[in-house]
């Protein structure tokens, strides 16, 4: 027999562990989910309506975290964390804005992606141990600044940034357009091009920054949904000590393959199929309890319910399994989940081979989110427009999902042309023209056209 899950004192009023794919857990991380609900039920889910009506920073939200021991939750156990696999994080994740907040799970989600870039060039950089022993602590919340105002989603292609050498160390310069925990971070990794850069965007660095280092926007921040994540631009001008480097010069691109962006997809799975599965919960409780006196019927009753139901709980569970099978086999690709292993081979890359998996299951979750939440929203009739009922505020928050970078038609961009062309014709940093459109677009030219554009190139071959 399933066993029944709880909501405080009282049976869950959602979908219970028979719809949930505990078999990827281990029995730690089943009593771990468990505690994560609890606190979810105690501090997270009533302080989500609080920081969403107000637009400030969940602070107890980010503090109850912290006590769980999860702000470490994927740092090896010798450098202070909790040592949780892909497996695990994804559970977390998901639990979190499930039963939680959906605003807290992207500012853990940030947390996770900008650690990865640390995890990845940790070992043996004093620094970064220092910090990572401090996370939970010391509520040590972090994120990753990436976004370039002049590049958009495209956060792996920074035009707006630079670091140079100097005598006290690097001096990095970036503008980041949208940075989750703006203000309140009191850390982020940020990724410049690299000092000696010679136009190649590839050629990229990253570097660890303080909340005292950068200068925050926190107030330009007012949006529909995700209120409390307090994502606004970020200024980068300061100088940092060597150590401050990520990793050697160059080895950004390595860091987004390797870290980012494994531990970024894999997150936007899970927070948006917990968003997907929040918004069933609410829609179960809410059309098994609303009758209709004339026909003696719930809202639960009418086949019509059945089938959008139905339909939305098989694409959600869809879009899980695949999330946790993708997390499982990059448990099995890195000695599961084992940060330290780049410390014995740099070169090792176990998550980066399985990168298009990452972004298969970011856009699945944030369309499935998407859809199912209004499709939920809908069988709450004009109920649903009620702030009570909360479905309203999963309806706004699981529209971020879609346009956070790479955005759903990107992320489908991507993996079309991959799927067709090949996986160089991704082309990440522009650096394969399209010849046959480039010489069908001359051939539109009029001779004085042509001179025209000779001149200009050879201005700059000059």
């Amino acid at each position: 027999m399933t066993e029944q899950k709880m909501w405080g004192p009282e049976p869950y009023y959602g979908l219970g562990y028979d719809f949930d794919p505990q078999w990827f857990l281990t029995k730690s991380q089943q009593k771990l989910q468990a505690e994560l609900i609890e606190l979810c039920h105690d501090v997270i889910r009533p302080q989500a309506a609080i920081v969403d009506e107000s637009g400030e920073y969940p602070w107890k939200s980010i503090e109850a975290l912290a006590e769980l021991k999860l702000l470490g939750a994927i740092v090896p156990e010798k450098w202070g964390g909790r040592g949780e696999n892909h497996v695990g994080l994804a559970m977390i994740g998901e639990t979190l804005t499930r039963y939680g907040c959906p605003s807290t799970g992207v500012i853990f989600m940030m947390h996770m992606a900008g650690l990865a870039a640390l995890l990845f060039r940790a070992g043996g950089n004093q620094a970064i141990e220092t910090l990572l022993r401090r996370l939970d602590d010391d509520v040590m919340i972090g994120s990753a600044s990436y976004t370039d105002p002049e590049t958009g989603g495209h956060f792996w292609y920074p035009k707006i940034s630079g670091a140079k050498k100097v005598d006290e160390g690097w001096h990095v310069k970036k503008s980041s357009a949208f940075t989750t925990s703006c203000g309140h971070a009191k850390w982020m990794v940020t990724q410049t091009t690299s000092p000696n850069f010679s136009g190649d965007y590839s050629d990229l660095s990253v570097f660890l920054v303080y909340d005292d280092e950068l200068e925050s926007n926190p107030h330009l921040w007012d949006v529909m949904g995700m209120r409390a994540t307090v994502s606004g631009p970020v200024e980068f001008d300061v100088v940092l000590p060597d150590n401050r480097m990520v990793g050697p010069p160059g080895d950004g691109a390595n860091s987004n393959d390797e870290a980012i962006n494994a531990i970024g997809m894999l997150m936007y799975g899970a927070l948006y199929n917990g968003v997907a599965m929040g918004a069933l919960d609410l829609a179960k409780r809410y059309t098994t309890k609303r009758r209709h006196a004339n026909f003696g019927q719930c809202v639960a009753d009418y086949a019509t319910t059945h089938d959008v139901y139905g339909k939305s709980v098989v694409d959600t569970q869809a879009s899980r399994v695949y999330l946790y099978n993708f997390c499982a086999q990059l448990d099995h690709s890195t000695n599961n989940g084992d940060w330290t292993l780049y410390e014995s081979d740099p070169d090792a890359r176990p998550r980066a081979q399985h990168i298009l998996w990452g972004l298969n299951a970011k856009e699945k979750a944030a369309r499935v989110a998407s859809e199912v939440t209004e499709h939920m929203f809908r069988l709450f009739g004009g109920s649903g427009f009620s702030r009570n009922l909360e479905i309203e505020r999963l309806l706004r928050d699981s529209k971020a999902g879609w346009v956070m970078g790479p955005s759903n038609e990107v992320t489908r961009g991507m993996v079309g042309r991959w799927a067709l062309l090949g996986e160089e014709a991704v082309d990440w940093w522009n650096q394969r023209p399209n010849e046959g459109l480039l010489n069908a677009e001359i051939g539109k030219l009029d001779a004085d056209a042509k001179r025209k554009l000779i001149e200009q190139l050879e201005n700059e071959l000059d």
